[in-house]
């Protein structure tokens, strides 16, 4: 048998093998992504102009800042102003008497436009304090009508412009961070920092006449310590109920103190002590804190009475003598000329208009005769109601700091209504009236709508 070549095998070359082709699986389109953007904070007048939303934090932090503001302009507006300092000698940096006029009555009209910023739609929360406070405005309108002088016109329409930023205010009344408290205790610092700086660049200016007066402003002694008083209150309230650091209290207590000892006023100093006694025993059961600082004050309080008293009898007789202290430096001539002053029946139950609290040039120093001066008996009884309205309302209030701080400032405008014009009219102590019964308050506008 024979075999042929051609069929064996002879290629070395492997087998083929057939692959099936498998198709692959079909590609879907996957939604676009969005660009990565950055988000950038703004200011909230930035935002309305080119219409970009504005945090949240950005716009609190904004209406903190112009509220402080506000108040800050307000205490501006009650502030003391003549050409030179208190003891008649010239200031470190002459202010010609038509500027300086200019930006303490500014202020008002200054306070007014930016708490309508800050409240534009002019939300007012219902009060009874800025309800009572405002008879007052009405009866100064009422004298107004029959004033034989342009001042008393002048005085009651800023007396309204006045109460009218108080309302537009109001809607931030009772906020947990004590937005009010903290802006007034700054705004009186600036103003205690300028009286330091002037004791420290011209002492015999800043303590001419023996007591220590605003060389930079002419800030009067009294109300050198009334700052100082309320602002060492304040702080010490606050750091009882932990809301204030130990470091900072102390720090404003060696100033605040400093300060009082050099502007020799007896009135600041006992309101203040009444203030902070009635503002700790508010809460002294819940607050170990009181206590122990209660029982420091009672050992310190006896060492000194029994060694330094006669230092301390020498500094608060400010070298008067017997027919001084029992006149209260001539306090009562001037009230027995305001009594003495002839009247009709309207002048008795409405007064005389508002005027600059004074008598044959003599100062009145008394809340409840200035008032009676002005406004007459209708004014006098409204001035108590707001001031009883207070009290009443901080005894009805649970325990907290916000109570706490409210007797406080009503104790200390109680006490030196006696002998200082106080909150009958556009002044300090009527706002510091207003951020006690502002501290009473249910918080009011909702952060949204500022």
């Amino acid at each position: 048998m024979t075999s042929s070549v051609d069929d064996r095998t002879t290629s070395s070359e492997p087998p083929t093998t057939t692959f099936q082709r498998i198709s692959a699986p079909p590609v879907t389109k996957r939604p676009p992504v969005p660009p990565v953007t950055r988000r950038t904070v703004v200011s909230p007048v930035v935002a309305r102009t080119l219409r970009i939303p504005a945090t949240e934090a950005v716009r609190e932090r904004s209406v903190r800042f112009r509220i402080g503001l506000t108040w800050a302009l307000l205490v501006l507006n009650v502030l003391t102003f003549y050409p030179h300092t208190w003891s008649g000698q010239p200031l470190i940096l002459p202010i010609p008497s038509i500027i300086g006029k200019a930006i303490t009555q500014g202020a008002l009209p200054a306070a007014l436009v930016m708490a309508m910023i800050v409240n534009r739609r002019l939300i007012v929360k219902p009060s009874i304090f800025l309800a009572l406070i405002s008879l007052l405005v009405l009866e100064a309108f009422v004298n107004a009508l029959q004033a034989r002088h342009f001042g008393t016109i002048y005085r009651s329409f800023r007396l309204g412009g006045f109460i009218f930023t108080l309302w537009l205010l109001s809607p931030w009344w009772g906020r947990r961070d004590l937005l009010l408290v903290r802006s007034h205790v700054i705004t009186t610092t600036v103003v205690l920092g300028f009286t330091i700086l002037g004791l420290v660049v011209s002492p015999s200016r800043a303590l001419g006449g023996g007591r220590l007066g605003g060389a930079f402003w002419p800030t009067p002694p009294p109300q050198v310590a009334e700052f100082a008083a309320v602002t060492l209150g304040l702080v010490v309230v606050m750091w009882l109920a932990a809301r204030f650091s130990g470091w900072g209290t102390l720090f404003v207590t060696g100033i605040a103190v400093l300060i009082l000892y050099l502007s020799h006023t007896r009135t600041a100093i006992l309101a203040m002590v009444l203030g902070i006694l009635v503002a700790g025993l508010s809460m002294i059961s819940s607050e170990a804190r009181v206590r122990k600082l209660f029982a420091s004050i009672g050992i310190i309080a006896t060492i000194v009475a029994v060694t330094l008293s006669g230092v301390v009898m020498t500094w608060l007789l400010r070298g008067e003598g017997t027919q001084q202290l029992t006149s209260l430096t001539g306090r009562t001539a001037t009230w027995s000329a305001v009594v003495n002053i002839p009247r009709n029946l309207f002048q008795v139950i409405f007064g005389f208009g508002l005027s600059n609290k004074s008598v044959n040039g003599l100062p009145v120093d008394s809340n409840w005769l200035a008032s009676f001066l002005d406004q007459g008996v209708f004014g006098v009884v409204v001035s108590a109601s707001a001031l009883l309205f207070v009290l009443i309302t901080a005894y009805f209030t649970p325990r907290g700091v916000k109570r706490s701080l409210a007797l406080f400032l009503a104790t200390y405008c109680l006490v030196a209504s006696f002998t200082e014009t106080s909150f009958s009219d556009a002044s300090t102590y009527l706002l510091e009236l207003t951020l006690a019964a502002s501290l009473l308050a249910t918080s009011g506008l909702n952060r949204r709508q500022e």
